[in-house]
């Protein structure tokens, strides 16, 4: 089990080192690197995953209503504890919620279960990803328009996705390992570009840092395994569950906070610390992952 874990996270954070070892000596764009993927390699692997029909998307209807109730829940367990302790809830609670799903989980997820764990954790991505531009928005400001959400290539491709599977059409093979090669271009560009852009935060703000590093995988393991036992998952997808539940706050959270101008800053640092705190907190749920994927559920 042991030397599992060492070899599924060794890859995750040698690629992420690799990514901060290049920009530290260079100044690569990452906005335009992290634009190209959210805009093409990862909608076309979203779109592929989806569409195949050796994927039955019914399968993974707990998976997604679960994921949903860890990003709420997980958000209305802290929201009490964010008011007690006086920190802003603008800045404090979307870090929280919406986890790196995307750099850190799919990447891992793959990793540590196999290429059979790709369509629950695009599944577990998308949900995270959309709540994100709608709750996560409408927390930061209530105008926000519901349009910029239908309008993101990502969403598009979901809708699409989904559409092609339960349609039933049936797409060129050609076509669909196309789009699964130049989508698996996104899995590693993540992982280099969490690298990258670690380097830009701060620990400015490191006691609210340390404290989200803590109740971040926390409140998302609260919510995640009861759902385990009541919901009817089957081995992998409670693994890949326990796994979403425990992951670090997402870098975009930092981007959006910079954006709506949010105190960026104490955003960055929680984002920062909350990463580095999954080289202790990711061993220990995937050595439980790994211990419930081999258990009769």
């Amino acid at each position: 089990m042991i030397g599992n874990i060492i070899s599924t996270l060794l890859p995750v954070f040698l690629i992420a080192g690799a990514g901060a070892a290049y920009g530290r000596f260079r100044t690569p764009d990452i906005r335009s690197l992290n634009t190209l993927n959210m805009e093409l390699f990862v909608p076309l692997l979203v779109f592929a995953v989806l569409a195949d029909r050796q994927a039955p998307l019914a399968d993974y209807a707990w998976l997604a209503s679960a994921a949903v109730a860890v990003v709420l829940g997980s958000g209305v367990v802290l929201w009490p504890v964010a008011r007690w302790l006086g920190l802003d809830i603008k800045t404090f609670l979307p870090p929280m919620m919406f986890n790196n799903s995307g750099n850190m989980g799919v990447p891992l997820l793959v990793l540590a279960f196999g290429e059979a764990a790709l369509p629950a954790a695009v599944v577990v991505f998308i949900v995270e990803m959309l709540l994100h531009f709608s709750v996560g928005l409408y927390m930061l400001d209530p105008r926000t328009s519901l349009w910029r959400l239908l309008r993101m290539p990502i969403v598009a491709a979901s809708l699409a996705g989904l559409a092609i599977n339960v349609s039933g059409l049936p797409l060129p093979v050609w076509l669909l390992e196309a789009m699964n090669m130049l989508g698996g271009v996104c899995i590693p560009l993540m992982l280099f570009a969490l690298g990258v852009r670690l380097l830009d935060i701060d620990f400015s703000d490191w006691r609210t840092g340390l404290l989200g590093a803590v109740l971040c995988p926390l409140s998302g393991l609260l919510i995640a395994l009861p759902l385990i036992v009541l919901l009817p998952l089957n081995s992998l997808q409670a693994a890949v569950l326990l796994v979403f539940g425990a992951l670090p706050p997402a870098v975009l959270n930092y981007l959006v906070a910079e954006q709506y101008r949010l105190a960026p800053q104490k955003v960055a640092s929680i984002v920062l610390i909350g990463n580095l705190g999954s080289l202790v907190v990711m061993p220990l749920t995937l050595a439980a992952a790994f211990i419930w994927l081999h258990a009769p559920l």
